[in-house]
């Protein structure tokens, strides 16, 4: 059986398409090859989105900086000003990025992880909204543990992520957050209260997850979790 095609999502050099050069952390194809999957890079054409879709066995929507909500369409929950400290996405990438997600949606047993902003884009998408800048709502150590920091995390319902053990260490770069998980589920916060991961339980591996699992080695929620999605799509009824 050849190894499962794993869409990975680019990001923009300087968050912007005016760059001209898209980037990704080396850290997300590695896995995946570790993992025993083939990984394929996406560049951002929204009007692909249904065949790539279609072509990948899983998608892995990755990091970076901040969704701009006011581009959501109306009357959206997550749709809203943008807080005067957000760094946005590029609208392009913003904008396929939806549009695979949605084009996912007619994939109901494709796997689909998210990460960190990836989370944050698949919350919106299903109705959810953000908290906009953490420092506004936390204090200064909160704020410097989830910028940048290695913290414990703990789940808090059954997921994709308990195969991966119920606590851990994991490596968070963000200064957004949930704020409501819209349609999705909360199952995993970290110890300040922080949302860490949601899922759909109605689909089998819809998951999205705050930190950064491709980088390093942080243990099962880490490298595990992408070796997880891999496995997902060997799965009885992704092979019907």
């Amino acid at each position: 059986m050849p190894p499962p095609l794993i869409g990975i999502t680019l990001d923009n050099a300087a968050n912007t398409a005016e760059s001209g050069k898209y980037e990704v952390g080396i850290g997300y194809s590695r896995a995946v090859a570790d993992a025993g999957g083939a990984p394929v890079l996406l560049p951002h054409e929204p009007e692909h989105a249904l065949r790539y879709a279609a072509l990948c066995d899983a998608l892995i929507l990755t990091g970076g900086v901040d969704p701009d909500t006011t581009a959501l369409p109306a009357p959206w929950p997550g749709r809203g000003p943008v807080h005067p400290s957000a760094r946005l996405m590029d609208p392009r990438r913003q904008a396929f990025e939806l549009a695979l997600l949605a084009a996912a949606d007619t994939h109901r047993t494709k796997p689909v992880l998210g990460v960190c902003l990836g989370m944050q884009l698949m919350t919106l998408h299903r109705g959810g909204t953000l908290n906009q800048y953490l420092p506004d709502t936390h204090d200064d150590t909160v704020v410097r543990r989830h910028r940048s920091g290695d913290h414990p995390v703990r789940l808090t319902a059954d997921s994709p992520l308990g195969a991966c053990g119920d606590t851990g260490v994991i490596h968070s770069h963000h200064q957004q957050a949930v704020a409501d998980a819209g349609t999705l589920r909360v199952t995993a916060t970290a110890e300040d209260g922080v949302v860490e991961a949601v899922d759909d339980p109605a689909r089998p591996f819809y998951l999205g997850v705050q930190w950064h699992p491709e980088r390093g080695d942080q243990g099962p929620l880490s490298r595990g979790l992408i070796a997880a999605l891999v496995a997902a799509t060997r799965a009885p009824h992704q092979m019907i």
